[in-house]
């Protein structure tokens, strides 16, 4: 069964509603030019209403040790995301699991860059948009993720209720992962997407 994500959680009922959707899990993004960044601390006290089994993520972009050291003082997540240019060395070296984020287009060797961040436990395959980290709703050629990447893909990138079903046949993904495809606004969920998203990748498991 494909598992899910929803990013960019800010509000306690956005978060409600998606766990009560059945996701796997919700992230927070500690990325202060995002518009759906929050503090530390607001994601401290959002983490407050997970229920069991429900994991919480942190997205980090080329954020300095010390930053991340301090925010994870304040809001210990159960997964870390890096969406920049961090290496191998810097995503293992917190004693918490990670994702390594890439955003796919030509040229990129999938194959070479799951055999660098080989200790990561998946790679999220997002859209390339010039001088943005994610969040951008923009899919990519889902043709150019090779067949057998010995990492666990989760796919991201323009998602959304209306074509997950079709992505996830297409790719197989482990997860999948959606943040602006599942929104009234930015940073602002609607619950009623985010259902229409879950019954998406659920037809695509049947």
């Amino acid at each position: 069964m494909t598992a899910i994500k929803i990013c960019g959680i800010t509000r306690e009922q956005d978060l409600l509603a998606a766990a009560q959707a059945g996701v796997n899990a919700v992230g927070f993004v500690f990325y202060a030019k995002s518009p759906r960044a929050v503090t530390p601390a607001r994601a401290a006290g959002l983490m407050q209403g997970l229920p069991p089994f429900v994991m919480s993520v942190g997205l980090f972009v080329d954020a300095s040790v010390e930053d991340i050291k301090q925010a994870l003082a304040m809001a210990r997540v159960d997964l870390l995301q890096f969406h920049g240019d961090e290496s191998p060395a810097y995503c293992g070296q917190f004693g918490i699991p990670y994702l390594k984020a890439l955003r796919v287009r030509k040229g990129v060797d999938l194959l070479q860059y799951a055999c660098d961040y080989h200790d990561a436990r998946g790679l999220l395959l997002d859209a390339y948009v010039e001088g943005t980290p994610g969040g951008t709703g923009a899919t990519f050629d889902w043709a150019l993720i090779p067949k057998a990447l010995p990492l666990p893909v989760v796919l991201s990138g323009g998602l959304t209720p209306n074509n997950v079903t079709a992505a996830i046949t297409a790719v197989r993904p482990w997860a999948v992962d959606v943040s602006s495809g599942v929104e009234i606004s930015k940073g602002i969920k609607s619950a009623e997407k985010i259902t229409a998203f879950v019954t998406g990748v659920r037809n695509a498991d049947v």
